[in-house]
């Protein structure tokens, strides 16, 4: 998988999740390593064994794991000849007795987890390395019954200590006037007095310390001298018993290497199986269907980082459609069902239950890729727009049948023309190649490919249009608006300008249904185009006709669901067009903006490519109503049909009069 791409997912987080759910060093490892596979017998196991132990989980049994404190060290110097110590063998002790609670646990889950449950099979829980550690070592501290000779050498050095202590007490009289305390104490091993420094020569023996401020001397009297030479022998002897003791134990620890090993691998998988499980249980996760083909089938779906309240996400890829364009208002959850998508085919894949209903169904992924956030980089010189085609360049050296490819914002970041012939060609290149792809946009015109392009679907973010507040719902089969001027109203952008701009907006998007309709007839009818050299070619007060064998071809788009005598231009029903509304010329096979309404004859005058020209409304059509095209009924249309100079020029001429300043229109075309 691509790292990259896995840290866009944040599946990193999802790691760090499941590493905190484990208890041991050896989880953790197997955690940290953890990896999505595209191998389908092992993310089934996987799920599998993760589902096994949540369901455990759920009946409230408490499972014995252990912290396997100090076992791993342990285990690593097997078969180094060392010799452990007596905390060390108390550890691996108690982590046997833990491995033997594990078995038993087990194997009275067989019915419930049957697969897992197996699994402690082949652990051995050592009873009689454990037993002869258990009698030997209590508290970290070898004891008396260890051996007979340990115990009777202890008996020895506690009758020495006992007569030491008296003989000091003794003696606490005779330096009474040297000492600092009336005490008798232990340092290095020996018995001292606390003697004042200045006074050390009034008590003979041997310095084995000071206090901190130099003032005490600690002095192993002469008197008690002989007794501590006894004392120390009886020391040595004790100090030798205990290596042979723990070199026998030790060796037994050797002997049973394999098996300990064995059951460390098996304590850490338990460790890392019941992770995956704890984690599963903090969003209510199920486990996915594994579809044999590339797919994607989100029922309820939930990203896993976001609170349980989220709105959940029905979404499919891989079935009618291999490309899912969706759109809608920023702030509207476009990138987090991206996110939602790609992080939950990932850790399907990672045998991890997913916050989703029973029915989402997900194929495996030999490539999940991501492009989703901005990606500028300051360190790196990447701008917007470079970091988009740096990942869609590693994109499209990997992608195939068997990737799915998250795309976030495409065409953004550059001349939105050039941009978005880009994405569409992408998209193009993607659906030959049979990827999965997910892509967010705002552009119409990527929207247009998606409902024309056989393979893709459109859908949208719902969106509340009156009160401004996004539903986070997906909604398949239809693209979305982006709601820039309402949201800018919600967020206290000045009327005037927000106004200004759906003005524009409107102006140029009704220039571009006329541009698309005159580009569509050049496409559909060449023969027309090829006798026009302008637009509209209007010479001696005439208009060039179509040639004969096209005069009765009909319009690709948009005289779709028209009544045929409509189309004919039959008068059965009197039409009625208003100023604004974008028509369909039949003799030019084209569209045009209504200047005028129909007078009393019908005929009505029509803005076409900056000429004016009047038809009969028995040969116009509506293409788009007005309603659809501006912001509202008090639309300024002078900026449909005048030129931009002459509405400075008559602004101008409003305010004051200026010398020489004048408005050129050009004439009426004669009726058609």
């Amino acid at each position: 998988m691509n790292e990259f791409s896995l840290k866009k997912l944040e599946y990193d987080k999802i790691k760090q999740m499941l590493v905190g759910y484990t208890v041991s060093h050896s989880g953790r490892e197997l955690a940290l390593k953890h990896q999505p596979s595209v191998n389908h017998a092992q993310v089934k196991a996987w799920l599998l064994e993760t589902d096994e132990a949540t369901q455990l989980l759920v009946s409230g049994a408490s499972v014995p794991l252990s912290a396997m404190e100090g076992i791993e060290p342990f285990i690593a110097l097997l078969g180094k000849g060392k010799i452990y110590t007596e905390q060390e063998l108390g550890h691996l002790a108690a982590w046997l007795s833990a491995v033997a609670q594990m078995k038993r646990y087990m194997d009275a889950k067989r019915f419930t987890a049957p697969t897992i449950s197996s699994y402690a099979d082949s652990m051995y829980d050592c009873p009689e390395l454990r037993k002869e550690i258990d009698r030997c070592i209590r508290h970290g501290v070898l004891t008396d019954q260890a051996s007979p000779d340990l115990g009777d050498i202890r008996r020895h050095l506690a009758a020495i200590e006992d007569r030491i202590e008296r003989k000091l007490t003794q003696t606490l009289g005779k330096y009474k006037s040297a000492l600092q305390d009336q005490i008798v104490s232990k340092r290095n091993g020996h018995y001292v007095l606390p003697v004042k420094r200045e006074l050390r020569k009034q008590v003979p023996g041997t310095v084995w310390d000071e206090s901190s401020s130099g003032q005490t001397l600690f002095i192993e009297p002469v008197d008690v001298a002989e007794l501590q030479v006894e004392w120390q022998m009886w020391k040595a002897e004790e100090e030798r018993e205990r290596t042979i003791l723990l070199s026998a134990m030790s060796e037994l620890a050797e002997e049973q290497g394999d098996h300990l090993r064995w059951n460390l691998e098996a304590m850490a998988s338990f460790d890392f199986i019941f992770a995956r499980a704890k984690l599963s249980r903090t969003y209510d996760g199920i486990q996915a269907v594994l579809s044999d083909r590339p797919y994607v089938k989100l029922v309820g779906a939930r990203h896993p980082l976001l609170a349980a309240g989220c709105v959940p996400l029905n979404a499919e890829l891989g079935g009618e459609w291999k490309q899912l364009i969706i759109t809608g208002p920023n702030t509207g959850g476009k990138t987090v069902t991206l996110k939602t998508i790609g992080l939950l085919a990932i850790m399907v894949q990672s045998g991890l239950l997913i916050p989703a209903q029973e029915g989402t169904e997900f194929g495996l992924f030999h490539h999940i890729l991501a492009d989703v956030g901005d990606g500028q980089s300051i360190e790196q010189s990447l701008s917007t727009f470079s970091a988009h085609m740096e990942s869609l360049k590693e994109m499209l050296q990997a992608a195939d049948a068997h990737s799915l490819l998250l795309l976030d914002e495409m065409a953004a970041g550059t001349d939105p023309g050039e941009g978005i012939a880009l994405a569409i060609a992408v998209l193009e290149e993607l659906l030959e190649r049979g990827s999965l792809v997910a892509a967010t946009t705002h552009f119409n015109e990527i929207k247009r490919f998606a409902a024309q392009q056989e393979g893709c679907m459109n859908a949208r973010m719902a969106f509340h249009a009156e009160t401004l507040i996004p539903m986070y719902r997906l909604e398949i089969g239809e693209a979305g608006e982006s709601y820039a001027f309402a949201i800018a109203r919600r967020f206290g952008l000045p009327e005037r300008i927000v106004s200004r701009a759906e003005h524009r907006a409107a102006a140029s998007k009704a220039n571009d249904v006329e541009d698309r309709g005159h580009q569509a007839d050049k496409e559909a009818y060449p023969v027309v185009f090829d006798r026009i050299k302008e637009p509209i070619d209007v010479e001696a007060g005439k208009v060039n006709r179509p040639s004969s064998h096209n005069r009765n071809a009909q319009p690709k788009k948009g005289e779709q669901g028209k009544s045929a005598s409509e189309r004919k231009g039959n008068d059965t029903t009197a039409k009625v067009f208003a100023v604004g509304d974008c028509v369909w010329i039949h003799p030019l096979k084209r569209t045009g903006i209504v200047f005028k309404p129909a007078d009393d004859r019908g005929d009505v005058q029509v803005h076409v490519q900056k000429a004016k020209m009047t038809f009969n409304r028995k040969r116009l059509s509506l293409y788009i109503p007005s309603s659809k095209l501006y912001p509202g009924e008090d639309y300024d249309m002078d900026i449909v049909f005048d030129t931009k100079e002459n509405r400075k020029t008559r602004k101008q001429i409003k305010r004051k009069y200026v010398p020489g300043l004048q408005i050129i229109t050009e004439p009426d075309q004669p009726k058609s």
